[in-house]
């Protein structure tokens, strides 16, 4: 028998499963943004290294609290969020990120490359959220506003 949800949803049935889904990708395309860019923080070489050491740990920060925003919006319309670690290997959009030693300057391409299709795939849940709940799209709204201007920093550090 399945057992009954303990949080109530302001949404109808269909709105809320909709929106769900659009908050559990994000979720897991942001937990995985964190967990790529402590990897790369661990593994950064060059003579950037620090600069690009503490813009990771930025990022880091910003990808976490974002992560637990969705989190907490997904249960607050009565959807269980999932961030287990098998959940968001199989689930995350993001380009992965190849283990042991990076230079600096491949950390900032594959971060700016990470956050480019973080981006894209944010927007497209921005547009299908204005048909389900307006509250979601807003949060999204913000956490993209917020990456954008992570994305134009990083990509910032190529310019010639």
């Amino acid at each position: 028998m399945a057992q009954k949800a303990p949080i109530t949803s302001p949404l109808n049935d269909q709105d809320q499963d909709t929106t769900g889904k659009l908050l559990q990708a994000t979720l897991l395309d942001l937990i995985d943004l964190h967990l790529v860019a402590k990897q790369a923080h661990w593994n950064v070489v060059g003579r950037f290294f620090r600069d690009v050491h503490l813009h990771l740990d930025e990022l880091v920060n910003s990808a976490r609290g974002f992560a637990d925003d969705v989190a907490e919006r997904a249960a607050a319309i009565g959807v269980s969020p999932d961030g287990r670690a098998t959940t968001v290997a199989e689930g995350s959009g993001l380009p992965k990120f190849d283990s042991d030693w990076r230079s600096d300057k491949e950390v900032i391409e594959a971060i700016t490359r990470a956050l480019g299709e973080l981006i894209r795939r944010l927007r497209a849940r921005i547009d299908e959220s204005d048909k389900t709940d307006l509250v979601t799209q807003d949060l999204l709204i913000s956490i993209a506003a917020e990456l954008e201007k992570a994305h134009w920093m990083w990509q910032a550090q190529l310019a010639t």
